[in-house]
C-alpha cells in the first residue's frame, strides 16, 4: 500500500505525549478497543486488559501504545470476499438490545456514597461509562431492566470500607479487571452465547471493602427486549 496516498488516520489527539489525556481521548481510545473486540482483533482477556489500563492513563502518551496495532475506529478492513452489512440488516441486528448510532462522547456517570447509599435499577439507558465510588457506602448498580446505548459499557468501581455490587442479566458477556486489599475484588466472568450480546466490564479496586459483579438468576436481556418489541410493533 502507498502510504503516501493512503495515510493512517491518527487515533489519539495531536497533542504532544506528555499532555494529560481528557475523557474525550480516554473514550476515543476504548471505541477503537470495543471495535476490535467486536472484529475479533483481541480476545476477551486483551480487550480487558487495554481498557483497564485506558482508564487508568494519565497522559496521551500512555494512550497511544494501547491501539497502535490496530486500525482507527471505522477503518477495520473486512475478510476478502466478505459482503458489507446492510444499513438495514445492521439495524435489525442492534435493535434487540436497543442499542444507539455512534454518537459524540458523553460524560460518565458518577454513582457516589459517602457514608450513604446510591442506587441505579429499573428502566434506564446504559452509557459508555460509569464511575462507582463508596466510602463507607453502599453503590447498587442494577442493569437487568436497563436498556444499552452501545455494546460494550465500562463500569469503574472503587470500594474504600463499602460495598459497590453489579448485577447483569444473565446472558450478556460480562468481565472485569481488579483487586482488593484487605478487602474482596470479584466479578463472575460471563460469555453470552449471542455475538451481538452487551458487553459488561468492571474495573477498580477495593480497600477493606467489597466489589462485585455477577448474573442475577432468572433476568435475561432478551425476553425484556422481545417484550418491548411487541409493546412498539
Amino acid at each position: 500500500m502507498d502510504l503516501e496516498k493512503h495515510p493512517q488516520k491518527p487515533v489519539v489527539s495531536a497533542e504532544p505525549a506528555g499532555i494529560r489525556a481528557s475523557d474525550a481521548d480516554r473514550d476515543r481510545i476504548a471505541d477503537i478497543l470495543r471495535e476490535a473486540l467486536a472484529e475479533g482483533r483481541l480476545d476477551a482477556e486483551e480487550h480487558a486488559e487495554r481498557i483497564d489500563s485506558v482508564y487508568r492513563a494519565k497522559t496521551v502518551g500512555e494512550l497511544e501504545p494501547l491501539v497502535r496495532d490496530l486500525p482507527a475506529a471505522g477503518d477495520g478492513a473486512r475478510p476478502v470476499g466478505a459482503a458489507a452489512a446492510s444499513p438495514a440488516a445492521s439495524a435489525a441486528s442492534s435493535r434487540g438490545y436497543g442499542y444507539g448510532p455512534e454518537g459524540p462522547a458523553t460524560a460518565a456517570e458518577n454513582l457516589v456514597a459517602v457514608f450513604s447509599s446510591s442506587t441505579r435499577k429499573g428502566r434506564w439507558r446504559v452509557g459508555g461509562r460509569t464511575n462507582a465510588f463508596a466510602l463507607f457506602g453502599n453503590v447498587e448498580i442494577d442493569l437487568t431492566e436497563a436498556l444499552f446505548g452501545q455494546r460494550t459499557s465500562v463500569i469503574n468501581a472503587t470500594s474504600i470500607f463499602g460495598n459497590v455490587e453489579v448485577r447483569v442479566p444473565e446472558n450478556i458477556s460480562l468481565r472485569g479487571n481488579g483487586a482488593g486489599v484487605f478487602g474482596n475484588f470479584e466479578v463472575v466472568t460471563l460469555e453470552a452465547p449471542d455475538g451481538e450480546a452487551p458487553v459488561v466490564v468492571v474495573n477498580g479496586f477495593s480497600v477493606f471493602g467489597n466489589v462485585e459483579a455477577k448474573p442475577k438468576r432468572g433476568k435475561r436481556i432478551a425476553d425484556l427486549h422481545d417484550r418491548l418489541r411487541k409493546h412498539l410493533g
